[in-house]
């Protein structure tokens, strides 16, 4: 119930911060409760990042799906938080212009893979294990991503930010499954990679 709960209260500031401050405000909303939840529950606050850590070894099926439904549950309520108590509603017009579908793919395949790499290799990788700046380079990353390529897809780099901004209206439903078919895309290819470099970290 302690995992469930972190990862539910974690990614519901997660979505509160990027529908309020975009990249910046995700960025610093997430390594905030990364330190705050990381002991607990590893701090995922992203359907992605935990398969990710799935296939990487470090979590069983049960516990991804149960990260899964606390995830969306808190990407939802955020989401109903800032639309309906803040009046902080979108138009519900597709971020992703007519005709950029590849390169917003794309985008949002880069993005959640560079998180995702992040993730394994400075919070569960064994050379990496007891460090203090885990939250400062996972919330870097995010940022990073966010400046340099979210022009092309909003940057979301998380299925639950991306449900969580659909509900908003900041995204549009045409488009959710590009976000989540790249982010969960981008997350496995990284899990692999990560595998692949350390055979040896089981």
């Amino acid at each position: 119930m302690s995992k469930t709960l972190t990862e539910f209260i974690g990614t519901f500031f997660l979505v509160m911060g990027a529908a309020f401050g975009g990249g910046l405000g995700a960025a610093l909303a997430l390594m905030v409760m990364i330190y705050a939840g990381g002991h607990i529950s590893g701090a995922h606050y992203n359907p992605a990042v935990s398969l990710a850590v799935w296939i990487r070894g470090k979590m069983s099926a049960g516990d991804m799906i149960g990260y899964w439904m606390s995830q969306v549950a808190g990407a939802l309520a955020a989401a109903l938080v800032v639309a309906n108590i803040f009046a902080n509603e979108g138009t519900g017009e597709c971020v992703i212009a007519e005709g950029e579908t590849v390169k917003a793919l794309i985008a949002e395949i880069i993005g959640t893979f560079a998180l995702a790499y992040v993730v394994l290799n400075v919070a569960t990788a064994k050379s990496t294990a007891g460090n203090s700046y885990y939250g400062i380079a996972i919330a870097g990353t995010v940022l990073a991503m966010a400046t340099v390529i979210g022009k092309y897809s909003g940057g979301a780099y998380n299925p639950a930010v991306a449900l969580g901004l659909t509900m908003q209206k900041a995204f549009c439903w045409g488009q959710i499954w590009i976000y989540l078919a790249a982010t969960f895309s981008g997350a496995a290819l990284a899990a692999l990679v990560f595998k692949m470099n350390n055979p040896d970290d089981k």
